[in-house]
């Protein structure tokens, strides 16, 4: 027998871990995976070289109108949820950290409505391009880089959905988690709040028996509420007020008073000048809010607040009531600016400059001025304002140039997406067919709710970013459900959703796994 010293015998060697072949076995899953998705993952790396660039383009991250709200004191303009995040990474990190969480966010929401498309049925190859607008839209990567809460925003949309439906049967659980999430995304910006419509919508399509789906309905507006509760709460106790913002009281001013004929609207004499001029009117929706010489800003600096919101109630209400076709006229104007072939300005709009990359850093004054931008960053940290040129003029040169989600395309979507909620409407639809349906429904829903809820006030085209992760899945859904039903139809003899051999055949077969 061999042996060490003094004759001892050697223990044998345990064999140890195979790291090369587990590594192998790594590398060749993975590179299964690239090649079943290979178009995924070719839009996620275009995605990730471009959020790259926007990254080192304009450091440490670009400044807007409302940043100093989510830096400082809002002073009840608009819900700060968004603080939270923003000042737990300023805490360990600098804006440099801020930007680049927010553009692994928009990585993250491609991945998560990926896998969510594939979970109810949509081919590789229709899911890969739904991903695509939220992966190379620029108007989205500028959004990203900003110190705003678009980013967040857009990933609690996706967020609640994708809780909800991430299995065929909603849970209780998944109703309380998706609710809060939802509600959550009110405190983020509170065009949220029109979110709880779309879930219980779809709870109650989705059914499982009256009193469940009632059940489930109940719970999740309570979950919704919760948050916001929260934050009311929270604005009680620090200002005295219990809101998510003071600003949903009067916000219907720009679009009432830019659509009033004031020659033939009646008002009290209290009243009398909130009119405005038909210049001031062409100056639109936005400046008619928030700008220096508004016809309300007067009230605002004369009178206390409470009775100013009072009249601006009072006038909004009697152009409502007087001039409806001419308020409609106006909203639908700018409801239908989304489906454009072109990303442009009309009269009276906010100017989409500010959502578009420049040449040179960005300032807005009086709000975000270099001065008040220097501060900030030294406070925070990330290093002093700069622009890589080369980079920012081919972000520029791309945005400008067709780097974004055309009108017609989200158009389609939009009128694609209405096949989901048709098929609901048949009885016999099998479970191909209402599984993406009632994604669909719930995609679609949402998409709608967000974009008209946010027209309301004024058109923008920053609040028609939603559409890219609602209203585009919502068409990726809705064209799988007419490919399901056109092939259903052609197996069954005519009857969608029905299995070869009619009524009396075989169960459908199961649904096909995510990774097909």
């Amino acid at each position: 027998m061999g042996g060490g010293p003094a004759g001892q015998v050697r223990p044998a060697r345990l064999p140890g871990p195979d790291v090369p072949g587990r590594a192998a076995r790594w590398r060749a899953a993975v590179s299964a995976i690239l090649r079943r998705h290979w178009l995924a993952a070719a839009l996620l790396a275009a995605g990730l070289v471009l959020r790259v660039l926007t990254q080192f383009a304009y450091r440490p991250a670009l400044f807007y109108i409302d940043t100093t709200r989510y830096l400082y004191n809002a002073e009840g303009m608009d819900p700060v949820g968004y603080k939270g995040p923003l000042r737990a990474i300023l805490l360990v990190a600098n804006f440099n950290a801020v930007a680049a969480v927010q553009h692994l966010l928009g990585l993250a929401m491609a991945v998560v409505i990926y896998l969510l498309l594939l979970r109810r049925g949509v081919s590789r190859w229709l899911a890969a391009l739904a991903i695509a607008p939220v992966l190379l839209d620029a108007y989205q990567l500028q959004q990203e880089q900003a110190i705003m809460p678009g980013a967040w925003f857009a990933a609690l949309i996706v967020a609640g959905p994708a809780i909800l439906l991430w299995q065929s049967r909603t849970s209780w659980r998944a109703v309380v988690a998706g609710g809060i999430v939802l509600g959550t995304s009110a405190t983020f910006a509170q065009v949220g709040e029109a979110l709880v419509v779309p879930a219980v919508i779809y709870l109650l399509v989705a059914g499982g028996g009256w009193r469940q789906a009632i059940g489930k309905a109940a719970a999740l507006c309570a979950a919704f509420a919760l948050p916001i509760l929260a934050y009311c709460t929270g604005s009680f106790l620090l200002t005295g007020d219990f809101f998510l913002s003071h600003s949903g009281v009067t916000s219907f001013y720009g679009r009432m008073a830019a659509a009033a004929d004031c020659a033939t609207l009646r008002l009290p004499p209290a009243e009398w000048g909130m009119c405005p001029s038909p210049a001031q009117q062409a100056l639109g929706s936005d400046w008619l809010e928030y700008g220096d010489g508004s016809p309300i800003r007067p009230y605002y600096a004369n009178l206390p607040r409470d009775e100013t919101n009072r009249l601006i109630t009072d006038f909004n209400r009697r152009v409502l009531t007087q001039q409806p076709q001419r308020v409609a006229a106006a909203y639908g104007r700018d409801v239908a600016k989304m489906f454009a072939l072109t990303r442009t300005t009309s009269q009276g709009d906010t100017p989409i400059s500010r959502w578009q990359f420049q040449t040179a850093y960005p300032y807005y004054p009086p709000h975000a001025t270099e001065q008040i931008v220097a501060t900030a960053t030294a406070r925070f940290g990330g290093g002093a304002p700069a622009v890589w040129r080369p980079v920012a003029g081919f972000l520029r040169s791309y945005q400008l140039r067709g780097g974004y989600a055309p009108g017609p395309v989200l158009a389609l979507c939009t009128l694609a997406g209405l096949a989901g909620p048709a098929a609901l409407l048949r009885r016999r639809a099998g479970p191909r067919i209402r599984q993406p349906a009632l994604a669909c429904l719930l995609f679609l829903t949402s998409g709608v709710a967000l974009v008209l809820v946010s027209d309301l006030f004024e058109f923008s085209w920053r609040y028609q970013l939603p559409a890219l992760v609602t209203l585009v899945p919502a068409g990726a859904l809705g064209i799988s459900v007419i490919i399901g039903s056109v092939r259903a139809r052609r197996g069954s003899g005519g009857v969608p959703g029905e299995p070869a051999g009619g009524a009396g055949g075989p169960a459908e077969p199961p649904a096909e796994p995510a990774t097909r």
